[in-house]
């Protein structure tokens, strides 16, 4: 892949980064609902990794969406125990980026934004193989 492509793909994935961010703590600061900011803002919050791990990895990643999900879903397991209270975490964004309560539904929210950035990667990297076998 020429350089140039690579860079634009990466300000790319930039860019859904600094969207999906403010879009984040605009819901954490504004919305306080029982759907949006809870369900809603933990779909976001996997696909706001997926695309800041892009920024870095725009090739091919091989199952990314996956790792994600573990990595969110360790998270959320940690909140069964509560992993804050007992290493004394008083830092209020550092708890509220740990979580400090365990939901099912918040499992379900994550895989659901991994599923989307899945099928994204799907979609994207089909394109490309047919670009490059065009090419040949």
């Amino acid at each position: 892949m020429s350089k140039i492509k690579n860079l634009k793909e990466r300000i790319i994935y930039l860019i859904i980064f600094i969207l999906l961010l403010i879009a984040e703590i605009l819901i954490g600061l504004f919305v306080h609902d029982s759907f949006i900011r809870p369900y809603f803002g933990d779909t976001l919050v996997v696909i706001l990794l997926w695309a800041f791990i892009r920024i870095f990895i725009p090739d091919k990643p091989i199952w990314l969406s996956l790792i994600i999900f573990l990595f969110a879903t360790i998270v959320e397991l940690t909140q069964l125990i509560p992993l804050v209270d007992l290493l004394g975490i008083k830092n209020q964004i550092i708890r509220t980026l740990m979580g400090t309560s365990f939901a099912y539904g918040d499992l379900l929210a994550y895989a659901s934004g991994c599923i989307i950035t899945a099928i994204i990667d799907i979609i994207v990297f089909k394109h490309k193989d047919r670009q490059a076998e065009g090419k040949k």
